[in-house]
């Protein structure tokens, strides 16, 4: 009879290459799942150390804020610091928007939080990056990158990003009340606590800068953010913002990402001690 195993007949080559298929398939699946994040590798200089956070009352003491100076984007020094911020002193939150493509599409987001009198703490999900390795959307969906929260000094995160990498920054200040500014800071510092208790994979769908940011405000105002393609696309991400009103500003659409590049004034106040200030401060000619 026809399919008996007495068969002559030869399974067709179409057949054996998708049985091929799929079994290296499962073995890549199954070699993937085995792979277990650590915080205990070699890491680059520049992210070798992870934050961790003491909140007692309303102070908050950060370990290993990152405060390095750049030469170029090989060359720089890193410092670790201790800081210590006043919850109670906390007036904005601001969200920064960095393309990196030809393409708009692809960006880094993080947020920066400010305090009374002039002090400011950024706070950067990123990939922990081996000494060496490089970012890859493509090993990003493989389990291939851990999981870090960056926390620095405005000059470092933000002055990396616009004179040195010389990528499109957008700084803009979010609409929101100082009791869910509080709320979302210390979602964040519990969060790369947790991370530095327990290591995660990053993934360049499900956990990314951009995706983590939406988690903490869902955290804190579930339904605020919808799901969006620009989320998705981060470059979009602020479209997202000002369409939501998260967007501090009454410029309209067409207008309020050119009012809020700071590129320019990064650049003329690099080395100045009031780095943070002078790039929230514009001119009518700006």
């Amino acid at each position: 009879m026809s399919g008996s195993a007495s068969d002559p007949r030869p399974v067709p080559r179409r057949h054996l290459l998708r049985r091929a298929l799929v079994g290296l398939i499962a073995a890549w699946l199954a070699l993937v799942a085995a792979f277990r994040p650590s915080n205990e590798r070699d890491w680059a200089p520049d992210q070798a150390r992870l934050a961790a956070a003491r909140i007692d009352g309303e102070i908050v003491r950060i370990h290993n804020v990152r405060n390095a100076h750049y030469r170029s984007t090989s060359d720089f020094d890193v410092r670790w610091e201790e800081r210590r911020y006043d919850l109670a002193q906390l007036e904005s939150v601001w969200f920064i928007v960095e393309p990196f493509a030809d393409w708009r599409g692809p960006a880094h987001t993080f947020l920066s939080f400010g305090f009374a009198g002039g002090e400011y703490v950024a706070i950067s999900v990123e990939i922990r990056k081996e000494r060496g390795e490089s970012f890859s959307p493509w090993l990003g969906l493989l389990r291939q990158y851990e999981l870090m929260y960056v926390i620095g000094d405005e000059r470092d995160l933000i002055g990396l990003r616009a004179n040195h990498r010389r990528d499109q920054v957008f700084l803009y200040p979010i609409r929101t009340t100082r009791e869910k500014m509080r709320e979302l800071l210390v979602s964040m510092l519990e969060r790369a606590n947790a991370l530095a208790a327990e290591p995660e994979f990053y993934n360049s769908l499900t956990s990314t800068c951009t995706s983590n940011i939406v988690d903490h405000i869902e955290s804190i105002a579930p339904g605020r953010v919808p799901f969006s393609f620009k989320t998705l696309l981060p470059a979009y991400s602020d479209d997202l913002a000002y369409d939501l009103g998260l967007i501090a500003t009454d410029l309209p659409r067409e207008q309020y990402r050119a009012a809020h590049r700071i590129n320019q004034l990064a650049a003329a106040h690099a080395d100045q001690p009031d780095f943070s200030t002078a790039i929230r401060t514009r001119t009518p000619g700006d």
